[in-house]
């Protein structure tokens, strides 16, 4: 990255974000990571960049989208039953959406309550712990289909004693817009909500 030598570097905020940006500054690179750990926080994020890369028009056109995206989508689901929802990116270990987490906040906001509330945003837990929680639901974020394009995690060890596999309620997410806080984080906020209802927002 260095060797490319640009004018500025960006990305999301990690736990490698601090070192990289320290890295980057001792170079002489600029550095524009900003917070997207919510909603706000992303709607914001679009706006610096619209601001700092001369795109402000377009910035505001994707963010009034977003917002229009996320007044229909809890219009609609608030006049639905709420159903415990768990958000899986991995079986091995079993890695789940947490308690504060961006993902949480589009399932609250999708409709769904999520019953991980311990753990940090990205807890590992293990198959018991997601029994005791009993969802109703179970969204499989892994983006890593089988062969016929279904879930893989029901085959996983321990999920076939768990409600939500009986009932046929493990869901797979298509499409990665949910996982990225970026300008289709709106179309991600759709998706989850007919995952988790089972029906389309109008």
């Amino acid at each position: 990255m260095i060797a490319l030598r640009p004018d500025l570097v960006v990305g999301e905020q990690s736990p490698v974000g601090p070192a990289l940006a320290e890295r980057l500054a001792e170079q002489g690179i600029a550095t524009l990571f900003p917070p997207t750990r919510s909603l706000g926080e992303i709607i914001a994020m679009l706006h610096l960049f619209g601001q700092r890369f001369a795109a402000a028009d377009g910035a505001e056109r994707i963010t009034r989208r977003i917002e229009g995206q996320v007044a229909r989508v809890t219009r609609w689901a608030a006049d639905r039953p709420r159903r415990r929802v768990v958000m899986v990116f991995d079986a091995q270990p079993l890695f789940v959406a947490g308690h504060g987490s961006y993902a949480d906040e589009l399932l609250r906001l999708a409709g769904g309550d999520n019953p991980v509330r311990e753990g940090g945003l990205w807890p590992t837990i293990d198959v018991e712990r997601l029994l005791a929680l009993d969802p109703d639901v179970i969204i499989d974020a892994s983006m890593a289909p089988s062969a016929d394009g279904r879930s893989k995690l029901p085959a996983s060890p321990g999920f076939e004693h768990l409600r939500a596999v009986r009932e046929g309620q493990v869901r797979r997410l298509h499409s990665d817009a949910a996982l990225r806080p970026g300008p289709r984080v709106g179309d991600g906020l759709v998706d989850l909500a007919k995952l988790i209802h089972g029906a389309a927002p109008p």
